[in-house]
C-alpha cells in the first residue's frame, strides 16, 4: 500500500477517512479474484466473525464456513461444549443447508418459532423414518390457526434430489419447477439437506472453508486467566481450526504468559491473540507465539472503551502499522472492529490485513444464536451486546462467588443490550457476505489486483474530509 502523491497523513485515520484511487487495471471481472486468505487459516473469503456470544453459534459457523470464511466461537463456551458445535459443524454438508424438520403432527405455531433460524424460510415435514411428507413456507403459517397440524397445511416438495446432485443441476431444477427449495435426500430417501436457488448460485461462486478431511473448518477462543494451557488443550482436542486467545488489552504480560503457555502444547493449528494497536505490541505477541495478531481497541459497535478510558486507536491506522510490522516477520494481522460497510472490509486489506474479524452487523441475521424478535412495527431484530457490557460479565463470571461477582460488574465496559434489526433487503449472513465479496471483489478489480496479496502491494490510500466521505454515500431517498 501506498499513500496518495506518497504523502504520509499527519494524523491517525479510521476507515471513513481514507479511500482508494483507481489505478491501471488488466483484470476483466470481479470474478476473476481470488479472495482466499495467505494466513494459514484456509478461508476463501477473507471475513471471520468475532467471538461475541450473540452473534458467533453453530448456525452461523455452518454457514459462514460453508462460503469460506471463519467463526471464532466464545472463550465464554464450556470446552465440552465447544466439542459438541464443532463435532456438528463438521458434520454439515458442504453445499446444502442444514433443514429445519418437525413432524406431521405438530403446531403451525412450532414452525413459526422454528422458522427464523434459518434464512430458507420454510420448515420440511418429516415422518418418523426422516423422509420428507410436505413442506411448510413461511407464507402458509399465515392467517391459519397456529394449532393446526402441519400435516394439515403442508404442500408437496416439487424438487427432490440427490445430495449428489450437481449446484447448477439444482438450480435449473428449482427454475424449471418454479420452486424455491430443493430437498437433498440420501441414498435410503432421508432428508438430509435443502438448498434455494440463490443459497445453488453461491455454491458455484464461493469455495468452502474446509479442513483436509473436507469438512468445515471451526475456531474458537480462551482468555488470558485461569488455566490457560488447560483450556487450550481441550480446545485443540475438539479438532478446532484456528486457536484465538483472546483479552481486551492484549499487551500485557499476562498474554504473554497465556501465549507460552499455548506454545508449550505445540498447537498445529494457526494461533492467534490480541487485541493491540502499535507495531511493538504485534513484535511482542509475535515473539511470544502468536502467528496472527488481532488488531482493534475501542471501534466494535459495541464497545464503549474509548468514551470510558480514552484508550484506543483509530482503526485504519492501527491496522497499517501492525500489518507491516507483521509483515516483516513474515505473520500476519486481523483488523477487528470499526466495521460498517463492504468498503471499510477493503481498506482493511488494502492496509495489509489478510482478514477482517466482524461482530455486531453479523448480529441482525437469522443465523446468530439469538431469538427474533419482533419491535413496536412488527420488525424483526435480535439482541447484541459486547463481551466486556454487565450482561458478558454475568455470565463468565457465574460461577464465582457473590462478592467476586459483585466487584467485577463495578468495572464493565460496552453496551449489555442493543437491537439489531434484520436489513429486510439482507436479513442473512449470506446476503450481507455477497455484499461484502462484491465489494471487494470490484475494489481489487479497480486496483489492477487479482487477489488479496496483490491488493495490498498495489492499493493507492488517499485521506479524505468528512465533506468527502459524505460525497460518497448514496442518496436512496432522492434529493
Amino acid at each position: 500500500m501506498q499513500y496518495l502523491n506518497e504523502r504520509e497523513p499527519e494524523y491517525d485515520l479510521t476507515y471513513d477517512d481514507a479511500f482508494l484511487v483507481p489505478t491501471a487495471s488488466s483484470v476483466e471481472s470481479r470474478f476473476d479474484v481470488d479472495l482466499s486468505t495467505s494466513d494459514g487459516t484456509g478461508t476463501t473469503i477473507p471475513i471471520v466473525v468475532a467471538n461475541m456470544t450473540a452473534v458467533a453459534g453453530r448456525r452461523m459457523a455452518e454457514t459462514v464456513a460453508r462460503r469460506g470464511g471463519l467463526v471464532v466461537l466464545p472463550q465464554d463456551v464450556d470446552p465440552h461444549a465447544v466439542a459438541d458445535i464443532v463435532s456438528w459443524v463438521k458434520q454439515r454438508d458442504t453445499m446444502w443447508d442444514t433443514p429445519l424438520t418437525l413432524s406431521p403432527d405438530d403446531a403451525v405455531v412450532d414452525a413459526v418459532n422454528l422458522m427464523g433460524k434459518r434464512a430458507h424460510g420454510a420448515v420440511v415435514v418429516v415422518d418418523g423414518e426422516g423422509r420428507p411428507t410436505g413442506i411448510v413456507p413461511e407464507k402458509a403459517c399465515s392467517g391459519v390457526d397456529q394449532f393446526a397440524r402441519l400435516d394439515d397445511i403442508a404442500e408437496k416438495a416439487q424438487v427432490q434430489l440427490p445430495m449428489t446432485t450437481p449446484a447448477r443441476e439444482v438450480f435449473e431444477e428449482l427454475h424449471a419447477h418454479g420452486a424455491q427449495l430443493a430437498l437433498g435426500l440420501d441414498a435410503d430417501g432421508r432428508l438430509a439437506g435443502v438448498l434455494t436457488r440463490v443459497g445453488a448460485l453461491r455454491a458455484s461462486i464461493y469455495r468452502p472453508a474446509v479442513d483436509d478431511f473436507g469438512r468445515l473448518r471451526v475456531a474458537a477462543a480462551t482468555g488470558v486467566n485461569g488455566d490457560v494451557a488447560a483450556k487450550a488443550k481441550a480446545l485443540l482436542e475438539a479438532e478446532i481450526d484456528v486457536l484465538v486467545v483472546d483479552t481486551a488489552h492484549g499487551h500485557q504480560e499476562k498474554m504473554l504468559k497465556a501465549l507460552r503457555a499455548v506454545r508449550s502444547l505445540e498447537p498445529t493449528v494457526p494461533v492467534v491473540a490480541g487485541n493491540v494497536v502499535t507495531a511493538q505490541g504485534a513484535k511482542d505477541l509475535i515473539e511470544a507465539g502468536a502467528d496472527i495478531v488481532k488488531v482493534g481497541v475501542g471501534p466494535g459497535a459495541m464497545c464503549t472503551t474509548r468514551m470510558a478510558t480514552g484508550v484506543g486507536r483509530p482503526q485504519f491506522s492501527a491496522v497499517a502499522e501492525t500489518a507491516a510490522a507483521a509483515r516483516a516477520l513474515g505473520k500476519h494481522v486481523w483488523a477487528d472492529g470499526g466495521i460498517r460497510h463492504p468498503r471499510d472490509v477493503a481498506l482493511a486489506l488494502a492496509a495489509g490485513a489478510s482478514a477482517v474479524m466482524i461482530g455486531s452487523w453479523f448480529a441482525g441475521t437469522y443465523e446468530s444464536p439469538g431469538d427474533l424478535h419482533y419491535d413496536e412495527h412488527g420488525r424483526p431484530y435480535k439482541e447484541s451486546f459486547g463481551m466486556a457490557s454487565k450482561r458478558a460479565v454475568e455470565a463468565r463470571t457465574r460461577s464465582e462467588n457473590p462478592y467476586d461477582q459483585a466487584r467485577k460488574a463495578l468495572f464493565e465496559e460496552g453496551i449489555s443490550s442493543s437491537r439489531m434489526a434484520l436489513d429486510p433487503v439482507r436479513p442473512s449472513v449470506e446476503d450481507l457476505l455477497d455484499s461484502i465479496c462484491a465489494g471487494v471483489r470490484s475494489a481489487c478489480t479497480y486496483a489492477g489486483a487479482a487477489n488479496l496479496e496483490q491488493f495490498h502491494e498495489r492499493a493507492v490510500v488517499g485521506v479524505q474530509s468528512a465533506a468527502g466521505f459524505a460525497e460518497g454515500r448514496p442518496l436512496p431517498s432522492g434529493w
